[in-house]
């Protein structure tokens, strides 16, 4: 059955009229119901997709202060001060797809195409493992002829790649075009963590305006691409927008609306939500000149929100915003940080990385990971974490958000964090960054609150340093 007859069967759960209905009752919203939405935030229960959009038509200054402060209360509470960080891995820029806004736009004849070979990602796996990344996402154009089973053999190859310092990547997500329910089963079968698809736009018109040819102008296929990764047992879904392409808010509403129905046919909504925003792309006028821009201050409204609105979903910051908005945006909700990332095929191997001429986007953020660490280490006190525990033990899905509700994160995920932030610190990192480290490892595990856990974490770390690997709890 092809993909245009199934897409007829599918439901449109976005109702854009809904959505539109709540940002004009959410225009100039009164103070004091923002501040009845923020108190409810507070409660770490969610908010409506309404309530959100309430916070996101708020125009005054203090109140957007109080957003963003309430927003820090929420994350400090669920995540404590540990950050999740990874590297994207670009496989092929191949594809079939004429995107307005994207660099690898099939229309694009400047772009050099290319698809690494099993051998060349082994290599670039190599360089990723040797400055110190553990968690992976594989990144891959969408092209006819690189189907599932291509797919599942880069995910095994990457997995059996060990470096000769503290082993190998234990979490692959993967960024791919949407599959049918057999593709994405063959994927879980090969041990993939999250699978994530961004939408790119929840209006419709919008989305067919900037989708010109290619499988992707199937907005219903697209849309219900994490309902067939659910169904063939993947159960960490990743949800996104590129947000300059159409109306700010609209577009979050979508996001939350998409989760709902998630988690009303799952149990589940999405483990992480990204949110780029659209950056200057070879042969791209839009992305030069997108419809609509978004400030810094409206993103990091943005990213607040999503944080009061789902408290218990990672939030997913990329390389595309400088290091210095970055800094700002993770303390208002973001969870999970790349760092060191480099967006073509061979990028890691390549001792001239940045060039226009095969990248998807412009980086903004060009630090090594480890000029990342010791930043969010001596600014923030972030503890730098590379665990992977919940999805090696089948914590994952409705199980892990169940737990997550149960303060789960700080009782497990900051000791794991610690475990790896050790290994990261005997194996990779700079002298000022062991050092800077070091006192922040020590003072977290002095400070640790339960002391039967306390005398276990010591005994684990003290294994690492004499050699021992990839302990958790």
């Amino acid at each position: 059955m092809t993909v245009e007859i199934l897409s007829r069967e599918l439901h449109n759960f976005i109702d854009e009229g809904r959505i539109w209905d709540d940002i004009a009752r959410a225009e100039n919203p009164a103070p004091g119901l923002v501040r009845d939405v923020l108190e409810k935030g507070l409660e770490k229960k969610g908010l409506s997709p309404h309530e959100a959009a309430v916070l996101l038509k708020n125009t005054d200054a203090d109140l957007d202060e109080e957003i963003f402060e309430t927003a820090r209360t929420i994350k400090k509470g669920i995540y404590g001060n540990r950050l999740v960080l990874f590297a994207p891995l670009y496989v092929t820029n191949e594809c079939g797809n004429q995107c307005a806004y994207c660099g690898f736009n099939a229309k694009n004849k400047d772009l050099e195409r290319r698809t690494l070979t099993m051998d060349e990602l082994r290599k670039e796996v190599e360089v990723l493992e040797d400055i110190g990344h553990k968690r992976l996402l594989l990144v891959y154009g969408e092209h006819p002829k690189l189907g599932a089973e291509w797919m599942a053999d880069t995910v095994r190859t990457v997995y059996d790649v060990t470096s000769e310092k503290s082993g190998e990547i234990r979490r692959v997500n993967i960024n791919c075009a949407p599959l049918d329910v057999e593709g994405f089963r063959t994927l879980g079968e090969v041990g993939i963590g999250t699978y994530q698809c961004f939408q790119e736009s929840y209006h419709q018109k919008t989305y067919a305006h900037v989708h010109h040819a290619g499988r992707k102008t199937n907005f219903l296929w697209r849309l219900h691409a994490l309902h067939r990764a659910q169904e063939a047992g993947i159960d960490d879904v990743a949800q996104g927008v590129l947000f300059g392409l159409s109306d700010t808010t609209y577009e979050v509403l979508g996001l939350l609306y998409h989760a709902l129905q998630l988690e009303k046919d799952f149990g589940v909504g999405p483990h992480t939500i990204s949110f780029p925003r659209i950056e200057p792309a070879l042969g791209s006028e839009l992305a030069f000149n997108p419809p609509h821009p978004t400030t810094d201050h409206q993103f990091k409204k943005i990213v607040a929100v999503l944080r009061i609105a789902v408290p218990y979903t990672g939030l997913i910051l990329t390389t595309r915003e400088t290091a210095e908005l970055r800094k700002e945006l993770l303390e208002v909700g973001v969870s999970q940080l790349s760092a060191g990332s480099r967006t073509y095929p061979g990028a890691y191997q390549d001792p001239n990385y940045d060039r226009p001429d095969v990248q998807q986007f412009c980086v903004g953020d060009s630090r090594s990971l480890d000029e990342v660490i010791h930043s969010i280490v001596t600014e923030h006190g972030y503890v730098p974490s590379w665990c992977t525990a919940c999805y090696r033990l089948g914590r994952t899905g409705e199980h892990f958000m169940e737990l997550a509700k149960q303060g789960f994160i700080q009782k497990f995920c900051l000791p794991n964090g610690l475990l790896t932030f050790k290994e990261y610190l005997e194996d990779y990192a700079s002298e000022r960054t062991r050092d800077a480290g070091m006192a922040l490892l020590n003072q977290e595990v002095d400070s640790f609150p339960d002391p039967k856990f306390k005398g276990s974490l010591v005994k684990r770390l003290d294994r690492i340093q004499h050699g021992e690997r990839d302990l958790y709890y």
